[in-house]
């Protein structure tokens, strides 16, 4: 497996940053978007020898790629669905996920309790099949489990009438810290990113796409430029569609949608509800919906719904009736059911999901998870739908059509299946489970690093040191309050009051090393949104 040399971290001084783009005139490639494909992307080009710039319009994973349900997986639901394929798949990309960021990408146990006798052989049988598709991949091995054994597996698992249970295995992952890892892997190769700069247009040249006019979301002054590139990638998410309009109007053509937004909503709450060092599966709900309740940094996280949303907001808003589903379900299988007042943080993602070419029945549940790549005629490449379990194949897909469309040279072969990432521990080193409550460990070989910065002593609440917000604004490319609080440390999606009342501190912080306090007014208007249940 490939290491990067143990350096001190990387700054990322956004003067120094926005110095490089304005001196940059010309790349390979520039990927518009900063989630879980476009980084993906950017760090595979890198490795195969292309000059890359990332621009990204908020902040790294502020949109969908920070809202996962936080498993990496093959999707037992997708089994369910016949999509062989797309499980297969998704089992292989899982193993190579956890091989390159252990300390952010753990194995997780799943247990299935049956409530109904034919439940323990039926879904056992199918996870069988998901062992064999996973071959040399597989995590461990699926296991029958008796009523008692299931009681020791999910301690505050409902009694009342279970027959036992199926365990079975997966991974668990920290989406947004991942996605931090990806963007600062591909810096230390060599390409070039940015957030808070949004590109404001596509630029043509003969009918092709040449370049981008970008401009610097935190300068009111409205500093901006422009970039030639041999080849452009969007991957905005929820957002492609966006992008698209700009090109084809360029054109004077009218842009069909790519994405049917769908939102998954997730609530948190004490870990207490279910103490278990096992995530628990509900594969089919009363209304065919999945229902998980999983342990993530001391606290359980439930979810999740499948919305359709014709709108694609910053920041999506949960339904009254998804937080209802979700807490009437886990009243079903948790002896203490958890209440609207119980929960900590409430927060939505959008999925990007591709739309049918004929609309289909049974709303989003019914949409393929995979991803397509399209190469506009003007040679825009455009990467969506998937997921952050498959982000590498993704990335190598987007890649490979660049090169069939001849908008990059023929390229070597891919390395990223077995590259590590910035602050992965070497093979076999122990790591502190992601089931435990946040810490130094989320920073993998760069914790002593972070540990001897002014302030390590001081805690903010949550495991979050004043050592921890110095790091992620010297070397995290953190700017906001936000950045800190909800991706850097995960204190918002973890326990919103707590984060609004380390705020103040970070923002403080943010001033000492930056220059500016982070925006805390608009963190506590969105932390508020975080504390507040739809009822």
């Amino acid at each position: 497996m490939s290491q990067i040399a143990e350096l001190p971290p990387a700054t990322t001084d956004r003067n120094q940053l926005l110095h490089d783009l304005e001196a940059l005139s010309e790349v390979d490639l520039i990927v518009i978007g900063g989630g879980a494909s476009g980084l993906g992307v950017a760090l595979d080009a890198r490795l195969r020898g292309l000059s890359v710039l990332l621009l990204e319009s908020h902040d790294f994973a502020g949109g969908t790629s920070s809202r996962a349900t936080k498993l990496v997986h093959g999707g037992v639901r997708y089994l369910a669905q016949g999509n062989i394929g797309l499980v297969r798949e998704a089992l292989h990309e899982r193993r190579a996920l956890l091989n390159n960021a252990p300390h952010l990408a753990q194995p997780l146990a799943f247990v299935m309790p049956a409530y109904r006798p034919w439940q323990v052989p039926f879904y056992g049988a199918g996870l069988k099949i998901y062992d064999a598709l996973a071959g040399s991949a597989s995590l461990g091995r699926t296991e029958w489990l008796g009523r008692a054994r299931t009681r020791d597996q999910l301690p505050g698992v409902n009694p009342a009438g279970l027959y036992g249970g199926v365990k079975y295995w997966d991974g668990q992952f920290d989406d947004a810290r991942l996605a931090l890892a990806l963007a600062r892997t591909a810096a230390a190769q060599g390409a070039l990113l940015l957030n808070y700069c949004p590109v404001v247009d596509v630029l043509h040249h003969s009918g092709r796409v040449s370049g981008v006019r970008w401009r610097d979301a935190l300068d009111a002054g409205g500093r901006e430029g422009t970039v030639r590139a041999r080849c452009v990638i969007n991957a905005t998410g929820v957002w492609v569609d966006d992008l698209r309009r700009l090109d084809d109007a360029a054109r004077g053509q009218a842009t069909t949608p790519m994405v049917a937004p769908s939102q998954g909503v997730h609530l948190v709450v004490d870990r207490s509800f279910m103490p278990a060092a096992e995530a628990l599966l509900v594969p089919r709900t009363r209304d065919g919906r999945v229902l998980f309740a999983v342990p993530w940094l001391g606290h359980l996280i439930l979810g999740t719904t499948d919305t359709p949303r014709d709108s694609v907001a910053r920041e999506p808003l949960a339904l009254p009736e998804e937080v209802k589903f979700i807490l009437n379900e886990s009243a079903h299988v948790l002896a203490r059911a958890p209440r609207a007042q119980d929960v900590l943080s409430v927060w939505v993602g959008l999925r990007p999901l591709v739309r049918p070419a004929h609309e289909e029945e049974g709303g989003t549940k019914a949409i393929s998870r995979e991803h397509t790549v399209q190469v506009s005629p003007s040679g825009l490449v455009t990467v969506t739908g998937g997921k952050w379990t498959t982000y590498r194949s993704m990335a190598e897909d987007v890649l490979r059509h660049c090169q069939d469309s001849g908008l990059v040279p023929a390229l070597p072969p891919c390395r990223t299946a077995g590259f590590s990432l910035l602050g992965a521990p070497p093979p076999g080193a122990p790591a502190t489970r992601l089931t435990e409550p946040p810490g130094l460990h989320a920073y993998g070989t760069e914790a002593a690093a972070v540990q001897a910065l002014p302030g390590a002593g001081r805690a903010l609440g949550l495991g979050l040191t004043e050592a921890m917000v110095r790091h992620a604004a010297r070397c995290e490319y953190a700017r906001t309050v936000e950045d800190v609080l909800a991706r850097r440390h995960r204190m918002l999606f973890l326990h919103a009051e707590k984060a609004i009342q380390a705020a103040p501190a970070v923002a403080r912080i943010l001033a000492e090393e930056t220059g500016s306090d982070g925006d805390p007014a608009a963190f506590l208007s969105l932390a508020e949104q975080y504390r507040r249940v739809p009822a």
